[in-house]
């Protein structure tokens, strides 16, 4: 892998990103990458390099997608303070007043600011999923309209991983009328030039960087995501058990 190759620019200030980067490629078996930093709004690291695909045959590009995973929460609140700063979203008032169907289960007082700041108690829900349900957009808002609170929504603070999405998405959904989807490209990205996406068209697969995907635990090993999604009020910090505690630490 010494001789991968890396495109792009790098200010001769920050010449040592350049160096980390191609150590990554070289010596860390990352596949490919990008990294671009901005100071002062002048970008003064604009860099690519290595593979988009397992196999090592499609060099990663400029303009090569990649997955940013839990960083489409950002841009899930992103759309909601917008609407918050045209006036159409209240942060503190209860969900149910965009959402009426959330308010049960004692849920009613949950606001809007509980849900962006991941203290409403629902990282989860108890029903056993198929795989597929996490594609059934409906399914999935009436499963957490009808669940009840892990802890005592604003007491407590819990990542909410995978309900996150549907949580504010659904709120923007019933204000605007569309998807997180297509307001994100409507009135952020499209608008302001951004090659950034949630959800693709299949006309951009081509772009894709493929994911690998981590090795399983060894037998016996303790996986604190698995534990959580197993019992999702163990991602409440105040609640957890003693025999989780030390994932804190």
């Amino acid at each position: 892998m010494a001789d991968v190759l890396i495109e792009g620019t790098c200010d001769p200030r920050f010449a040592n990103v350049k160096e980390a980067f191609a150590e990554n490629l070289t010596k860390r078996n990352e596949y490919g990458a990008a990294v671009a930093v901005t100071v002062g709004g002048r970008m003064v690291v604009d860099l690519w390099g290595g593979y988009a695909d397992k196999a090592r045959t499609r060099p990663w590009s400029h303009d090569t997608l990649a997955n940013v995973f839990s960083t489409t929460k950002g841009l899930t609140a992103i759309c909601a303070h917008r609407l918050a700063a045209e006036g159409t979203l209240d942060f503190d008032a209860p969900v149910a007043r965009y959402w009426p169907e959330f308010a049960q289960n004692g849920k009613e007082h949950i606001t809007v600011r509980q849900l962006l700041n991941h203290r409403a108690g629902l990282p989860g829900v108890r029903e056993r999923l198929k795989a597929e349900s996490y594609y059934d957009w409906n399914y999935m808002t009436g499963l957490l309209a009808a669940e009840q609170p892990f802890w005592v929504p604003g007491t407590s603070h819990g990542y909410h991983a995978i309900t996150f999405g549907w949580l504010v998405g659904e709120v923007i959904r019933r204000i605007t009328g569309k998807s997180v989807s297509s307001y994100f490209r409507d009135e952020l990205a499209r608008p302001l030039g951004l090659d950034c996406h949630i959800g693709l068209s299949e006309a951009d697969d081509h772009r894709c960087a493929e994911i690998r995907q981590a090795s399983p635990p060894a037998p016996g090993e303790f996986k604190s995501v698995r534990v959580c999604y197993q019992e999702p009020r163990f991602v409440d910090r105040q609640g957890l058990p003693q025999s989780v505690k030390w994932i804190e630490k």
